[in-house]
């Protein structure tokens, strides 16, 4: 499969822009998986490290249903892949194939699509219970392209040592 990644606009509104550049780092750690097995998606970084692609896929599903679910939306929902509150979980995939970690992620970006387009405003705050504090729905869209970015370069990393595929 082959991901297509649209670049934001070089002029936009403030929530266009947001919203452009969090949907251009979504795909690019797809981009970064793109035509790679299960086992390539497994291949960890390097000893001790437990990072793989498979590990940030399932991380950033547990990122978005944090951030958008259950801050944003309140919602009450457990994390994806841990009932315990372990974010390091995600990480080990253990026997999970690549078509359900994509499948959980792809679902919670949904999620999050649905819950940014329905926020009448970047305004809108929900309660961060890890921080003690109320934080807006344009905090969270700023936190998730950093969430993304950073991860996007170890996704970069680990794509070269797995076929030595580099770059955007």
């Amino acid at each position: 499969m082959t991901t297509e990644r649209i670049g934001p606009p070089l002029i936009g509104g403030e929530r266009e822009m947001l919203r452009a550049f969090l949907d251009y780092h979504r795909a690019t750690l797809a981009m970064k998986c793109d035509d790679l097995s299960d086992e390539d998606l497994r291949r960890r970084s390097m000893p001790p490290s437990t990072l793989s692609l498979l590990g940030l896929v399932r991380h950033m599903a547990e990122v978005e249903r944090a951030w958008f679910r259950r801050v944003i939306d309140a919602e009450d929902v457990p994390l994806v892949w841990s009932d315990e509150e372990d974010y390091q979980a995600a990480y080990d995939p253990g026997s999970a194939t690549s078509s359900e970690a994509f499948d959980a992620w792809r679902a919670e970006v949904e999620h999050s699509r649905r819950i940014e387009l329905a926020a009448p405003s970047l305004d809108v705050t929900g309660h961060q219970a890890r921080w003690g504090e109320d934080v807006s729905l344009r905090m969270v869209m700023m936190h998730m392209i950093h969430e993304y970015a950073r991860h996007n370069g170890h996704a970069d990393l680990l794509r070269e040592g797995v076929d030595g595929t580099v770059g955007a």
